[in-house]
C-alpha cells in the first residue's frame, strides 16, 4: 500500500473554520439569549466572515469584476448581519415589554 507523503494545511484554512466556527457559535446565542452585546458581536464577525472566508470560500455566485465576486461563503454573512436585526427587534421589544 503506497503511503502519501504528509503535506501540511495551509494555517488560513484553520483561521477561517475558526472564524467559522465563531460565527454559529454566535449565531446560536444570539437566536436563544437575545441580547444587543450578542447582535454587536453576530454583526462583527459577520463582516469579519468576508475577509477571513478566503480559503474555504466555495463556488462565485455573483461576479463583480475578474478578481472578485460574491460566493457561497458570503451568504453566511448576510444570514448573520439578518441575525443580528432579529437580536436587536427582539431585544428592544422584551425592553419595552419590561417597561
Amino acid at each position: 500500500m503506497p503511503t502519501q507523503p504528509f503535506v501540511p494545511v495551509d494555517p488560513s484554512v484553520f483561521h477561517a473554520l475558526v472564524l467559522l466556527n465563531l460565527l454559529f457559535a454566535t449565531g446560536a446565542w444570539s437566536l436563544v439569549r437575545p441580547s444587543y452585546r450578542a447582535a454587536v458581536v453576530m454583526a462583527f464577525l459577520s463582516i469579519a466572515w468576508l475577509f477571513g472566508n478566503g480559503p474555504i470560500e466555495g463556488q462565485v455566485l455573483v461576479t463583480i469584476n475578474i478578481d472578485h465576486g460574491f460566493t457561497e461563503s458570503d451568504v453566511l454573512s448576510i444570514i448573520g448581519l439578518g441575525i443580528a436585526a432579529v437580536a436587536v427587534m427582539r431585544t428592544r421589544e422584551r425592553r419595552r415589554y419590561e417597561e
